[in-house]
């Protein structure tokens, strides 16, 4: 068993440490909302109501994607989902087959966005109907934006059924759609919580990202800025986790990286001992447990069939939400620790398995939107 063992060890050791230096990998599987609009719709202004980020105008932040179109990562530093821009659409010659291409693998939702007064969208209307007939995509969301901007109501609803209708006519089926106006009320916008609230039915993460809690204590306080980060490395690792094998050793790397990153964040020196510590605070079983779990999500990936579809799934799945836990608990653990204080092996797996229950709702709608 010792000689399977490190064999095993040998053929993972190298794959593994490639996978987890290599944030690259990550970034060509964000999940990504594809904004589909003339010039002047609204698309950045969308980004920002989402983001919360002031800066995202033309040419800032934005990276080239394909030849007619743009893609912008949030966060920039460490990303959980990306918009695509599309710009060459006013373009008699725009065909959208390299935009679908890119897109195939990784698009959660196409947002039409279409300004209420402006009837003529042939250009955005020529691209649904190549994106449609590809069948790359399934999600679909009209965002009709600056409806503020016609003042008298039942020209503002022409406005948007003549829209609407439009885009059915090509879908060929009813779509789902959110009326926004981005600077037209006193506190600056109208209907951009719904409009989170539709584009969470297509990208669950989305939710977690635009959460706007009240923070209870000091330590919630501390913990809030770092919560992308975390997210980060549970996609990561979630990421790595669906190659059979190769999970053994990118999952726990990784997530011995994110903990060397918080433990920084907190003024704490991170080394072999601090990890024991950590471990020990969470409790005698939690090691064992935490070694089966990994090992039977790599045996079942094995299985033929079942492990590269069921097993690969649930195995991402869970890495992800184990790695955000982990990273909660560590947060609580690090915060007394820097205050000289001592926290409760109860309150650790308290939270940690709150923090695990949280993600995994949203991994599982995830997985729902995926299945439609």
């Amino acid at each position: 068993m010792e000689k399977i063992y490190h064999h095993i060890r040998r053929r993972i050791s190298s794959p593994a440490k490639a996978a987890a230096k290599k944030p690259s990998a990550v970034s060509a599987r964000l999940p990504t909302l594809w904004l589909l609009g003339k010039t002047g719709a609204g698309k950045s202004s969308l980004i920002q109501a989402i983001t919360g980020r002031s800066d995202v105008e033309i040419g800032n932040g934005f990276s080239p994607c394909t030849r007619s179109s743009r893609r912008y990562d949030f966060p920039p530093e460490k990303p959980l989902l990306r918009f695509l821009d599309t710009r060459g659409l006013a373009e008699a010659d725009y065909n959208a087959d390299e935009d679908i291409a890119a897109c195939a693998q990784t698009t959660s939702a196409v947002i039409i966005v279409m300004k209420a007064e402006e009837p003529e969208q042939s250009a955005v209307i020529r691209a649904l109907a190549g994106i449609r007939r590809s069948a790359a995509v399934k999600h679909l969301l009209l965002v009709h934006t600056g409806i503020l901007l016609l003042a008298d109501e039942f020209q503002r609803y022409q406005a948007i059924s003549h829209n609407q209708h439009l885009v059915e006519s090509v879908w060929k089926q009813p779509v789902k759609s959110v009326a926004v106006d981005f600077g037209g009320a006193d506190d600056g916008s109208v209907g951009v919580e719904e409009l989170r609230l539709a584009l969470a039915d297509f990208l669950p993460i989305i939710a977690l990202l635009s959460t706007r809690e009240e923070h209870a204590c000091a330590e919630e306080s501390h913990f809030a800025p770092l919560r992308n980060d975390i997210l980060w490395y549970a996609a990561a690792s979630g990421g790595t986790d669906a190659i059979p094998l190769v999970g053994l050793g990118t999952v726990p790397m990784i997530q011995a990286k994110m903990l060397h990153h918080l433990a920084g964040q907190y003024g704490i020196a991170w080394d072999k001992k601090a990890l024991a510590d950590f471990v020990a605070a969470l409790g005698a079983g939690f090691s064992v447990q935490y070694l089966s779990k990994l090992g039977i999500r790599q045996l079942t990936k094995l299985i033929p069939v079942y492990g590269q579809t069921v097993g690969s799934a649930a195995a991402v799945a869970v890495s992800f939400c184990s790695t955000y836990a982990i990273g909660r608990a560590a947060c609580k653990y690090l915060y007394h620790q820097s205050k000289g204080e001592a926290v409760s092996e109860q309150e650790l797996k308290r939270l940690y398995q709150q923090a695990f229950n949280e993600v995994r709702k949203v991994k599982s709608g995830e997985a729902s939107v995926e299945q439609h």
